[in-house]
């Protein structure tokens, strides 16, 4: 069966947007408007899975509708809304459910971090949530996702509840419309590496919401004095920057500054070290700084005055959730006639 090339892709509201939201997620979405119809979602029902105060999930639900928008992401091309808006979400995540296997879900490596010891105690949202990661992306018969290391275990598990609802109901797919497959097996989208951005403060470590000094990260709404205080006081070490790539290994704080310069101008790092091989950090971070500001201050004003506009950012919300709900009530029919529900 041919599947209309569609790319689905979400954010989980639970923390402000920092420079590796924006790197490793939100500047690729832009560039595929372009070639697929993209569906760009806010996931505030994944939000949940742990304890959200209600008032942060709706700001940081406005704040991520923002950051697609301020980046790029245009609103009359893209469809974008937040999950709990089309209800039809939850519906489907509860018939895969019943598809996915508890084995299936016990081996997913995301539960068991966040899980740690206390497994016991954690929302049984939380264990289950990869079958509504499934629902979000297949309600759409969505042909490809964007993802990072960290999502690929779970494509995969979309990919086998694809293939078992298929495989379970082919009789009643075959009959509905003559075809072997109902969903597609979603794949990978290739969209370039992805910008891993570390902490300012430790390049062993991710850059993080929770870090405990704020200049080790960069938020998507500092203000231009706060990204160029931050870059200047980021960790580095006491050697030059090398002319070649091969000179960053096992040097993390470095390699991370480089990086994070090439995506932002982007080069690739051979191309930053043939500018700044051999010099010291006195020239590189204020450069970074130069560059970082210009990148991102006017990203962060716009997305201050879109949150600002709660009339707008509303109806922008509204109409990509009836644009979504358009395309998933027909396909969520489907699925009731296929599994036997009678309505």
């Amino acid at each position: 069966m041919t599947f209309t090339p569609r790319v689905f892709s979400g954010i989980k509201p639970s923390g402000d947007l920092h420079l590796g939201n924006y790197l490793g997620a939100i500047r690729r979405f832009v560039p595929l408007q372009d070639t697929h119809e993209t569906i760009y979602c806010v996931v505030d029902m994944h939000a949940i899975t742990v304890w959200q105060d209600p008032e942060d999930l709706k700001r940081w639900t406005y704040e991520i509708a923002a950051a697609y928008i301020a980046a790029g992401v245009d609103p009359t091309k893209s469809i974008i809304f937040n999950q709990s808006q089309v209800v039809e979400h939850a519906e489907l995540s509860w018939i895969f459910n019943c598809v996915a296997r508890m084995g299936w879900m016990a081996r997913m490596t995301q539960f068991k971090d966040k899980a740690g010891e206390n497994s016991e105690q954690v929302s049984l949202g939380l264990f289950a949530y990869p079958s509504l990661m499934a629902a979000d992306i297949l309600l759409y018969k969505a042909t490809a996702v964007p993802v990072g290391e960290d999502q690929r275990q779970h494509l995969e598990l979309t990919r086998d509840i694809a293939k078992k609802f298929n495989h379970d109901f082919k009789k009643q797919i075959k009959a509905l419309s003559g075809e072997d497959e109902f969903f597609p097996i979603t794949e990978t989208l290739a969209t370039g590496p992805a910008m891993r951005v570390k902490s300012l403060k430790d390049g062993g470590k991710k850059m993080s919401k929770s870090e405990s000094s704020d200049l080790a990260t960069i938020f998507m709404m500092d203000d231009a004095d706060a990204i160029a205080k931050k870059i200047k006081r980021a960790t580095s070490d006491a050697e030059p920057l090398p002319s070649e790539a091969a000179g960053l290994e096992n040097r993390p704080e470095a390699e991370n500054l480089v990086g994070i310069y090439a995506a932002l101008s982007n080069q690739n790092v051979g191309q930053v070290l043939a500018e700044f091989g051999g010099q010291g950090w006195g020239k590189f971070k204020p450069a970074l700084a130069d560059l970082a500001v210009a990148s991102l201050s006017p990203i962060a004003d716009e997305m201050k005055r879109l949150v600002a506009d709660r009339g707008e950012m509303d109806r922008i919300l509204r109409d990509g959730a009836d644009r979504a709900r358009a395309i998933a009530q027909p396909i969520m029919a489907d699925v009731r006639n296929i599994v036997g529900f009678v309505r």
